[in-house]
């Protein structure tokens, strides 16, 4: 796929992938065990995909997301998760979400699924994401909403957890800031996941009771890279 041609070399910045690398399989199983929270996330990242278009996901993981939204680019800086997304299908470059190997204004649309809490520079991170969209490209990331019941939860558990032990959770307005910032506008939300209610895990609208919030942002008509 000529799009995908790379323009740049992985930078020396990196997520915090080694518990990712050494125990993808056991990551990949969480979708097996938890497949009616799996599929509550899906949905709610599938309402916001684009009918049409190029795609990629920045940090495809094993490629749980990528591979049933018919998106078949990824990035992903574990080689041991990009491996297992290969198999599903996905095209996968090895590299970081600050530093995407990848051209300007190619891509339609860009996917980051529980993805900002492991990076080193949020910021970084949107400003590529920023650069490799198209003029009024849209991004979608969903995450978990620290100011949530379910943000609280995993905060408070996180020394614990293999994966989340070096996480960083934001709230909501923290990234719509920092989206903003970087070149981003006309933020919509939808969210899923409410405590207490785990029998409905319907998608929703806005934000504020779910624990898995997903933002659909626009690139800014005209946007340069800086």
């Amino acid at each position: 796929m000529s799009h995908m041609l790379p323009v740049r070399q992985p930078g020396t910045t990196m997520p915090k992938t080694a518990p990712f690398d050494e125990q993808a399989n056991d990551y990949d199983a969480w979708f097996e065990k938890h497949s009616d929270l799996y599929q509550a996330e899906l949905e709610t990242v599938r309402s916001f995909i684009p009918a049409s278009g190029i795609g990629v996901e920045i940090g495809v993981g094993t490629g749980r997301f990528a591979a049933l939204l018919g998106i078949h680019i990824g990035v992903e800086p574990a080689p041991r998760m990009a491996e297992l997304a290969r198999q599903r299908g996905i095209q996968v470059l090895e590299g970081a979400a600050e530093a995407l190997p990848l051209s300007d204004s190619s891509y339609d649309f860009a996917l980051m699924v529980t993805v900002v809490c492991f990076l080193d520079d949020v910021s970084l991170a949107f400003r590529e994401a920023c650069r490799i969209l198209k003029p009024n490209g849209t991004l979608v990331i969903g995450f978990i909403d620290r100011e949530s019941e379910l943000g609280w939860q995993y905060s408070q558990k996180k020394n614990q957890s293999k994966f989340y032990h070096d996480a960083t959770f934001y709230s909501v307005s923290e990234l719509e800031a920092l989206l903003t910032k970087t070149g981003f506008s006309n933020f919509v939300y939808r969210q899923t996941v409410v405590p207490g209610e785990t029998t409905d895990l319907t998608v929703r609208v806005g934000h504020g009771s779910g624990g898995f919030v997903v933002i659909r942002a626009q690139k800014k008509e005209g946007r340069r890279k800086e």
